[in-house]
């Protein structure tokens, strides 16, 4: 039996079914993710995958927000300073080692976005095997609002689910979309009401459990032949450049600005 009580940002829950609910448990910061409890998005995959006892699993957040995605005041204050450039030069390897681990969980892994999702939160929801959202729930990937480029995988799944024409509209523009409007426009499988995305999940995922269990992981894995090579053929060099403009002025400017709540000024450096 695997111990989930290492973990501090994320709680782990296994029914009778064989379903774990895996929760971003920190809802005074809407989930937000830091370094400290992205390590742990990076290893909690290692752990399910080889726990025999799951046969399905739900990633959901605690509170009103799936995950808002990077913490942006953290972002602020290490923007410039030595310990953001040593960070600049872990992102690659780090976020690389979240999708890669992802993708390599046998047990499909279904998303109950139980609130706004931005930025790796929202990452993180296409990136599971099936998303169910809230249909009034905020979605986008707002990197660049913050003067970063979409590399943490927004760049790879983005296309696979709309297409590029759409993905480059709503990466480059850092577009927000409710849950309703991106299951209309196939982002995501299903909108819900807010109250009920759980629940509704949780049923999707007690029926596949009950499925033969390697009709169901080979399935999975068959599909996820297409999105693992999309993942090394474009996540390396999207992460380096948004490691790159971690770098600049106008990210400092831009992270500054989101956290003090005014209008950034940029100075295209």
């Amino acid at each position: 039996m695997v111990d989930y009580s290492k973990y501090e940002f994320l709680k782990v829950e296994i029914d009778g079914n064989g379903v774990a609910t895996v929760t971003m448990n920190d809802p005074e910061k809407l989930n937000a993710v830091g370094p400290e409890n992205h390590k742990e998005l990076e290893y909690i995959w290692v752990d399910l995958a080889q726990d025999e006892s799951i046969k399905a699993i739900v990633l959901t957040g605690a509170g009103r927000a799936f995950s808002a995605g990077g913490d942006v005041k953290k972002m602020a204050a290490r923007a410039g300073t030595e310990f953001g450039l040593k960070y600049a030069l872990r992102v690659p390897q780090n976020t690389l080692r979240i999708f890669e681990h992802m993708l390599l969980t046998p047990q499909p892994v279904i998303a109950a976005v139980n609130g706004d999702a931005i930025g790796l939160g929202l990452t993180l929801a296409l990136f599971c095997d099936m998303s169910l959202v809230a249909d009034d729930a905020r979605l986008g990937d707002t990197h660049v609002k913050v003067g970063l480029v979409a590399g943490d995988g927004g760049a790879v799944v983005w296309p696979l689910l709309v297409g590029p024409q759409r993905a480059k509209e709503f990466l480059m523009r850092g577009k927000v979309l409710k849950g309703a409007e991106a299951a209309a426009l196939g982002l995501i499988n299903y909108a819900h009401p807010r109250e009920t995305v759980l629940e509704e999940a949780l049923k999707v995922a007690t029926e596949i459990a009950a499925n033969p269990v390697w009709a169901v992981r080979w399935s999975k894995a068959a599909v996820n032949k297409q999105l693992k090579a999309q993942l090394n053929q474009v996540l390396e060099l999207s992460i380096a450049y948004e490691s790159l403009t971690m770098l600049t002025h106008d990210y400092k400017e831009a992270a500054t600005a989101f956290a003090e709540k005014r209008k950034p000024t940029f100075e295209g450096y």
